[in-house]
């Protein structure tokens, strides 16, 4: 009996043997491959004090690309696909405390820097990258910059490691003054802005270009305020009225934005506002009525730039609603989606996340997308993309169908720039290293 039962016995182990590596292979199939290492992404910029707002926008602005990337399966590399991942730095825009959040950037080796609210920070990070990446090649770093618009850096501070995804100030006041030029009962123009480089360049780039395209204009006042420490504008409203200003022009932004345009509110000050940022967070609220049909701003895209229901921008933009639906959250900037994409596919250009690799395939590089196309130009690292002026009304005037923040007001194409009538040239000197 013994012996019959020990070759059932031992075909019955080998039976479920069998059966035990087969559901370990079908097991093993189906599990998901091992998460590759992600590619890191560095945001340096004001998270806390008076320009809060504006960080937490950027930091939606950023996940929310990130994430779109990371939903059809991150970034291709010839090892797998890697995700992106965000780590935030808070700078409280400062220089300085820029400089040390900088160091724990590269210290974590995070290959790729992004900032904007800031175009002194962004001038001191162009040197700060450049230095380190000549003391330590094997930790490189790529700045790229989503809102400083400081012409100078893309001129004679340009840098082969920074990339700019804004318009410069430049090209901005390039767009109003062309909408000043052809308004001829503008007379009177009132220049303010915040005494950093960007205010200064604001203010001097009004002048000139107003000097040259409408030289009966009386520049009736050009000032500049310390920049987040204002908190009554009030002064300077009464100012400009009494300047018998028609017009305003300032490249003023956050808090600094909303407070002016309070003031003008609560003043009853009806001169015409042309800004770079009346569109930008809280503005549309603060400036309300008075704001209709006189208010205008410039940006590379808005929620109705799309012209008609149904059109891929407004797909875009209520994309973005369905993700962020509460109203104080309610601010897409198209160009941290455009650079966040152009990053990806430099990426995938590259072969490599190197930063080298990475900052020669951005150069020259295109986006296109059903409503919006750019390219890196590759002399200054400058995107060239199309410029919307665009003029603020009630929501519930027909003119427009989507408002800003919840507010009630929203903006409407008045002009629409291509391109290619964008560019300005450059005095850069790209310094290259070796590929």
């Amino acid at each position: 009996m013994k012996k019959l039962l020990q070759p059932k016995l031992l075909a019955s182990l080998c039976a479920a043997l069998a059966a035990c590596s087969l559901h370990a292979a079908h097991a093993a199939a189906q599990a998901p491959a091992p998460a590759l290492a992600p590619i890191r992404i560095g945001m340096i910029d004001g998270l806390s004090g008076p320009f809060a707002n504006a960080g937490e926008a950027v930091v939606r602005n950023i996940g929310y690309a990130i994430d779109r990337i990371n939903a059809r399966g991150g970034v291709a590399l010839p090892d797998g696909r890697h995700p992106l991942q965000l780590s935030t730095f808070d700078n409280k825009l400062g220089v300085e405390d820029s400089l040390v959040q900088f160091r724990q950037l590269t210290d974590q080796r995070i290959p790729f820097l992004i900032e904007g609210n800031s175009s002194a920070v962004a001038a001191a990070l162009i040197d700060a990258v450049n230095k380190h990446n000549q003391r330590e090649p094997g930790n490189r770093v790529v700045f790229l910059n989503y809102s400083a618009v400081d012409p100078a850096l893309t001129n004679e501070k340009c840098s082969f490691w920074h990339f700019r995804f804004d318009a410069s100030a430049d090209m901005r006041m390039q767009a109003l003054t062309e909408a000043i030029k052809a308004d001829d009962k503008t007379r009177r123009v009132y220049i303010i802005g915040q005494d950093y480089s960007f205010g200064r360049q604001v203010a001097k780039a009004a002048r000139e270009q107003l000097t040259a395209k409408r030289p009966d204009i009386a520049i009736v006042g050009d000032e500049l305020h310390p920049i987040g420490k204002i908190k009554d504008f009030a002064p300077y409203i009464a100012k400009m009225k009494s300047a018998g200003a028609d017009a305003v022009i300032t490249g003023n932004w956050g808090n600094d934005l909303t407070l002016l345009v309070k003031a003008a509110k609560d003043a009853g000050f009806k001169a015409k506002f042309y800004t770079f940022y009346a569109n930008s967070l809280g503005a549309p609220a603060a400036i309300a009525d008075a704001g209709v049909g006189t208010v205008r701003a410039v940006a590379e895209w808005h929620p109705n730039a799309g012209g008609n229901p149904g059109s891929p921008s407004d797909a875009f933009y209520q994309e973005y609603r369905k993700r962020y639906p509460q109203p104080k959250d309610d601010y897409m900037y198209l160009r941290m989606q455009v650079m966040i994409e152009m990053l990806a596919k430099a990426i995938e250009k590259a072969k490599s996340a190197d930063p080298r690799a990475v900052a020669y395939a951005l150069e020259g590089a295109h986006y296109q997308s059903a409503f919006h196309n750019a390219t890196m130009r590759a002399d200054d690292h400058q995107l060239i993309q199309p410029l919307y002026l665009m003029q603020m009304q009630r929501a519930d005037s027909g003119g427009i169908r989507f408002d800003n923040e919840g507010s009630g007001y929203g903006f409407r194409t008045e002009r629409f720039i291509p391109a290619e009538q964008t560019v300005l040239p450059t005095s850069c000197r790209m310094q290259r290293p070796p590929r």
